[in-house]
């Protein structure tokens, strides 16, 4: 096994190819296309953003895909944080059209006429599968979602109804908002770190020595990193940093005291449980493997 040189990491340091961007690019503007022309959506309160790694700069040509919100902005459904707080104003409870159902009837419908035969309906999700001219992509339908806390203040976020019921919250503008600030203040290196990890995982599945890691996973433990691992003069020494990092961050059973307990990007909800697609475990093992393909000490 060979060490990955400190050329190599620099090489992975740069985002999708042009053409690889266009695509994605494409990809975008024919679903906000598709939403826009559906009859249903006219007159109606709605918002159409990209989130994810595509939003935050961060996929590489492995993990190309694009993720799509579809907000309906008709209803906003909100949570106090401390319920006898009584931070959340007077509200009206809301009688119109657009149930959960319907929202999510409306989407896949403007999505099959725009892109017949290529949309599958999944338990969050519509995913339209790629062709020659774009990325596969998956465009989720969900609300607005507010989360007040006692002195009116509130966070922002999504409410996803799943088709098989229950709901999933979610802080696409937050993980963005946060991205930007890290990499701010790590001058660039932060989502470069990132896109190094994504390419050093893609690099052990292609090898056999290591299973499939989501790219979202990878970039919420990069998050967790202290701004110093990724401020040396070398990539090889930040990739060293981090590994050490989340290595270190990961041994055991996961903290009782919610204060030491990682985030994801969005910082608020916690990173590992039990709903997750991942484990303590699993990102534990992908920092083991990928210290020993870089052949660290």
């Amino acid at each position: 096994m060979a060490t990955v040189s400190e050329a190599q990491l620099a090489g992975w340091t740069g985002p999708s190819s042009t053409t690889e961007q266009d695509k994605q690019d494409r990809t975008e503007r024919m679903i906000r296309e598709a939403i826009n022309a559906h009859d249903a959506f006219k007159g109606s309160a709605y918002s159409i953003y990209a989130k994810g790694s595509y939003a935050n700069n961060t996929n590489v040509k492995s993990d190309s895909d694009v993720d799509i919100v579809v907000e309906c902005q008709e209803v906003c459904y909100w949570e106090d944080i401390d319920p006898a707080s009584g931070g959340h104003p007077a509200s009206t409870p809301y009688v119109g059209d657009w149930t959960p159902e319907f929202l999510r009837d409306q989407v896949q419908a403007a999505l099959e006429a725009k892109f017949p035969g290529s949309v599958v309906a999944g338990g969050t999700a519509f995913t339209i599968n790629s062709s020659t001219s774009r990325v596969d992509a998956d465009v989720v339908p969900c609300f607005t979602f507010k989360e007040y806390f006692a002195n009116g203040s509130f966070r922002e976020g999504t409410k996803v109804f799943k088709s098989s019921g229950g709901t999933i919250d979610n802080y696409p503008n937050l993980q963005l908002a946060n991205g930007r600030s890290k990499n701010t203040r790590t001058n660039g290196a932060y989502k470069k770190t990132v896109r190094i990890l994504k390419r050093l995982e893609n690099a052990m599945v292609d090898a056999g020595i290591h299973v499939e890691v989501p790219s979202y996973l990878i970039e919420c433990l990069a998050y967790n990193c202290p701004d110093a691992n990724v401020g040396w003069s070398t990539w090889t020494a930040n990739v060293r940093d981090c590994l050490a990092t989340i290595f270190n961050g990961t041994l055991g059973a996961e903290p009782s005291d919610g204060s030491s307990r990682w985030l994801e990007a969005n910082d608020v909800k916690y990173l590992f449980h039990w709903q997750q697609k991942w484990t303590r475990e699993s990102a534990h093992a992908f920092a083991d493997a990928a210290w020993n393909y870089m052949e660290f000490d």
